[in-house]
């Protein structure tokens, strides 16, 4: 396992928007990342919870978490065009050192990939 340092990024989305506006902001972010010249390692939809204090007088969001690696340069776009956003409420970029998270498989997206089974071959004394 490597621990190369890459980037986690949380936005919260203002609740009120529709579920298919979600969608896109989500695959917008994801392909400004990989046009930066970054690689999206990991993109998970968190789901609308309550905030721990008003922003903007809502007292929800809908955070998505993102997961990148790249020279760093990337974040500086992904962080401007969150910041013109109206719909983004609040986001915060963490460079995070350890092992990389492993790569989900997103239903609808591509096959996933046959995972071969575990060798059980027995050590010989």
């Amino acid at each position: 396992m490597t621990l190369e340092p890459y980037y986690e990024t949380m936005y919260i989305l203002r609740p009120d928007i529709p579920e298919e506006e979600v969608e896109s902001h989500v695959t917008k972010y994801r392909d400004m990342l990989v046009e930066a010249g970054a690689e999206v390692l990991d993109n998970q939809m968190r789901g609308k919870r309550r905030l721990a204090y008003p922003i903007d007088k809502h007292k929800e969001g809908i955070y998505v978490q993102l997961s990148h690696n790249g020279d760093g340069q990337h974040v500086a776009v992904l962080e401007k065009a969150m910041r013109l956003s109206e719909d983004v409420i609040r986001y915060l970029t963490v460079k995070q050192d350890g092992p990389l998270p492993a790569p989900r498989v997103v239903p609808g997206s591509e096959a996933a990939p046959q995972q071969q089974p575990a060798e059980t071959a027995a050590s010989a004394d």
